[in-house]
């Protein structure tokens, strides 16, 4: 292998990740950040570091790396204090659904914001396990923790969670 080739990674491979899981990485930003211009930026700085890094990933396993990457860096925005400051100070805008939709539509902007509100442990394997569909067994690998830790945080994120909005309906 020459020294382009393992410092880069094919082309035809990038081009076949990407049309296969940008749009899983998309999605998981999108729900982690609750703003599309900031999940496009992270999906395309996956892609860049993907690129860029070559990491020597086995076939089966780049969904796990890009999700996992994506994450961290959906992280790192999170924690930025004017993130929290200017996205959770004000009304998200968002088109005026339908009337039959409308509760449909609150209900959700509830639980995604009440996911938001989750500690990032819980928020993540929330994420991973009910919207992205992975296995306690697969969340385990990716995030590299004890299956029964993964278990766990999923209780106890369900809990939170069921906390959160009792909370929120009170108010």
């Amino acid at each position: 292998m020459s020294e382009r080739t393992s410092a880069r990674m094919d082309d035809a491979r990038f081009e076949a990740i990407y049309e296969k899981y940008a749009n899983d990485v998309l999605r998981v930003s999108y729900f982690y950040l609750g703003d599309r211009h900031q999940a496009e930026d992270v999906t395309q700085d996956v892609f860049v570091r993907l690129l860029t890094n070559a990491p020597d990933l086995e076939v089966g396993r780049e969904k796990a790396w890009l999700l996992k990457v994506a994450l961290n860096r959906c992280r790192d925005i999170w924690r930025a204090a004017w993130v929290k400051r200017v996205v959770l100070g004000s009304p998200a805008m968002e088109l005026t659904p339908a009337p039959d939709r409308m509760d449909e539509n609150l209900e959700k902007q509830e639980l995604l914001a009440s996911i938001r509100r989750l500690p990032a442990d819980f928020r993540d394997v929330i994420l991973l396990h009910y919207y992205q569909g992975y296995g306690i067994a697969e969340i385990a690998e990716m995030l590299k923790v004890p299956e029964g830790t993964i278990s766990s945080r999923l209780s106890r994120g369900r809990k939170k969670l069921e906390d959160i909005l009792k909370e929120s309906g009170a108010q």
